[in-house]
């Protein structure tokens, strides 16, 4: 893999957060919070430029396997993730995935292992401004079906599928007391989401999950495991290698999956559709 470095420009023709314009973006984009962590995705790529660094936001296009992909970093939370749809939606992205870190909050989870998140509880606050809260937070099932196809393909079997808790907070949103003067206003919020299934907190899905969908795009989230609140493990860096072979091997499955589609006329995948010879 090789990637060219581009200068740090802005011009008006671009979206004004990402820095980026038609043409610079694969219709695949995976969006990581970390800018670190674009490289690091690129360098599994046949080969890849990068585009734009400003602000929090970098991004590289490139090919994965013949495919054509980008990445773009969101930074942290769920407003910036907003600015990440509504810009790169406006210039061609149809398909995003999230590839992420969290802390999860069942005991069964360990560090280093993968979260395949299938919904999202909407704690972000930012999908709120788009519309009503009582509208779900749900992962295209396209994207989550070739999410998990890849860790299965890739023989990566540490990974959970389930509902996520998208925070406006890093710290009293997630229940934890920034100190105790200001402790948490809802303090049983985690006994309340261990009891109900919930698998995980991050700051990015629920709004991703809202917004692809109001957009009619699709979005899906593979996050890595850094942390366990139940056993209070913390592992920096866990897993995330993983993540990032996941998320861009479920690239490729979309796209030999959407070809499909496209040669047989048919609008939704479904499980015989992948079995018919062409």
């Amino acid at each position: 893999m090789w990637y060219a470095r581009m200068p740090h420009t802005f011009h008006a023709n671009r979206q004004y957060h990402i820095n980026c314009r038609k043409g610079d973006l694969a219709e695949y984009l995976l969006v990581p919070g970390d800018p670190d962590r674009v490289p690091k995705i690129a360098k599994h790529w046949d080969f890849a430029k990068e585009i734009s660094r400003r602000r929090e936001f970098c991004s590289f296009t490139g090919e994965y396997k013949g495919v054509p992909v980008s990445a773009l970093s969101s930074g942290i939370g769920p407003a910036c993730m907003a600015i990440v749809v509504n810009e790169a939606s406006r210039i061609g992205v149809q398909t995003f995935i999230r590839v992420g870190s969290t802390g999860a909050i069942s005991k069964g989870i360990n560090c280093g292992d993968l979260i395949i998140s299938s919904a999202a509880v909407r704690l972000d606050c930012t999908s709120n401004c788009y519309i009503i809260p009582e509208y779900p937070a749900t992962a295209n099932y396209e994207v989550l079906l070739a999410l998990i196809e890849a860790a299965e393909s890739l023989g990566i079997t540490n990974y959970h599928v389930g509902v996520t808790a998208t925070t406006a907070d890093f710290y009293a949103g997630q229940n934890r007391a920034p100190s105790s003067n200001y402790p948490p206003i809802a303090p049983n919020l985690l006994k309340i989401l261990q009891k109900a299934g919930v698998l995980n907190f991050e700051m990015e899905a629920a709004t991703l999950f809202t917004l692809a969908n109001l957009h009619g795009l699709r979005a899906g989230t593979v996050c890595a495991v850094y942390a366990n609140r139940c056993t209070n493990q913390f592992k920096e860096g866990a897993g995330e290698e993983n993540a990032i072979k996941v998320a861009n091997e479920a690239v490729r499955l979309l796209f030999e999956w959407d070809k499909r589609k496209r040669r047989t006329g048919k609008k939704w995948l479904f499980p015989s559709l992948l079995k018919k010879k062409l």
